[in-house]
């Protein structure tokens, strides 16, 4: 178990939530929360498989964590370490993540990668996907690494006649768009490092993404107490 707390509705009713790293037993049920975020005409062979799950926790445990609410599973972060260059931020999700399967986890890089985030549309107004980032924040922090990265451009078919992928980001960092990843992100305390073009065949951001970073504050150069 990483971590107690209690998450609240909108009314201000309290619930018990758990954050842990996820195991064997809960894959059915993470499986089960993607069909719920992503149903039909969503393609269900780009869900979660048992064997991408099995990966993540044996590759990469401490970045396989899931969420439960009063004992139900409501939702999961998952992430790999990567040798991330700043000259270059161009790449696609399949490449970095292999295709969620994880293989190019590099226990000796310098930034951790986000490949999912998923909460259950029953538990969405809990500020879980919050509570979730932040906690991985936390093993940023605990591994000595230097960033936490990953992003999405959900909403910009909506604008795609008229703003470039560029100009629709400026205009929710202006605040006269809200993107429902782009906004939610900046409130999680990150902040956008290059628009990325054939990210991820989606049609809502129309294959583009905007890479989003989180420094780790308590580096000094050479990683904490000058470890790395």
């Amino acid at each position: 178990m990483i971590k107690e707390l209690y998450t609240f509705t909108p009314e201000g009713q309290p619930h018990r939530t758990v954050i842990r790293r996820y195991t064997e037993r809960d894959f059915d049920g993470l499986i089960r929360i993607q069909a719920e975020c992503f149903p039909p005409p969503f393609p269900s062979e780009l869900w979660w498989n048992k064997e991408q799950l099995a990966n993540h926790v044996s590759l990469f445990p401490e970045g396989a964590l899931c969420l439960e609410v009063e004992g139900e599973l409501a939702g999961s972060m998952t992430g790999l370490v990567v040798a991330y260059d700043e000259g270059h931020p161009q790449h696609t999700w399949a490449e970095i993540t292999d295709e969620g399967y994880i293989r190019t986890h590099n226990p000796q890089g310098n930034s951790l990668y986000v490949v999912d985030i998923s909460v259950s549309p029953r538990y969405r107004k809990l500020g879980l996907g919050k509570w979730m980032m932040q906690t991985m924040y936390e093993v940023v922090v605990q591994l000595g690494l230097e960033r936490l990265l990953g992003g999405a451009m959900s909403g910009y078919y909506k604008w795609a006649d008229r703003l470039t992928p560029q100009q629709y980001l400026e205009e929710v960092l202006a605040g006269r768009l809200k993107d429902p990843v782009i906004t939610f992100l900046l409130r999680c305390g990150r902040t956008p490092v290059a628009v990325l073009d054939n990210y991820l065949e989606d049609e809502e951001s129309l294959n583009h993404a905007v890479l989003m970073e989180w420094r780790n504050p308590f580096l000094n150069g050479e990683g904490i107490d000058g470890a790395r």
